[in-house]
């Protein structure tokens, strides 16, 4: 073994570490999480800002609010009446439903899912709600009024 210095430690460079990792860009962990939550944060508000599906979900939990309510049919009849205009001039727009009433306003309504309040039903809705007592159908009220307010524009 001639030839070696004995000392050949003191000949390598000092240590050193690597330099530090930057923070960018960064892994390809965290790019697939902030995806993640920018997917999650549209579709939370695409869901919550989409008004016709959040005035038919409102409209259908008064609804169901109603059907669980006070058995008195003209209160209900009268309740369902004003929950129906207010969700056709809300979905429809004024100028389409505010001028209409009688038999007008229930070709409307049947032409837009409430198909069991054409004819009579519809006729007996109208008059116990405004006031002149008639034969009280109330589940074809309730089920028309949810076919009504449930139908897709």
């Amino acid at each position: 073994m001639g030839g070696l210095n004995a000392d050949w430690l003191s000949q390598l460079a000092p240590a050193h570490a690597p330099p530090p990792p930057g923070w960018w860009p960064p892994a390809p962990g965290w790019w697939g999480l902030a995806l993640l939550l920018v997917l999650i944060a549209a579709g939370l508000a695409y869901w919550f800002r989409r008004p016709r599906a959040r005035l038919r979900r409102a409209a259908l939990r008064e609804l169901k609010r109603l059907e669980n309510g006070p058995n008195d049919d003209a209160r209900l009849a009268g309740e369902l009446e004003q929950l129906m205009r207010r969700y056709a001039v809300a979905a429809y727009g004024r100028e389409t439903t505010a001028r209409l009433s009688g038999a007008a306003w229930l070709v409307f309504v049947a032409e837009h899912g409430g198909g069991d309040l054409a004819g009579e039903t519809g006729q007996a809705l109208l008059r116990t709600a405004y006031g002149s007592p008639s034969g009280a159908d109330r589940d074809r009220w309730l089920k028309g009024a949810r076919g009504f307010l449930g139908a897709r524009r």
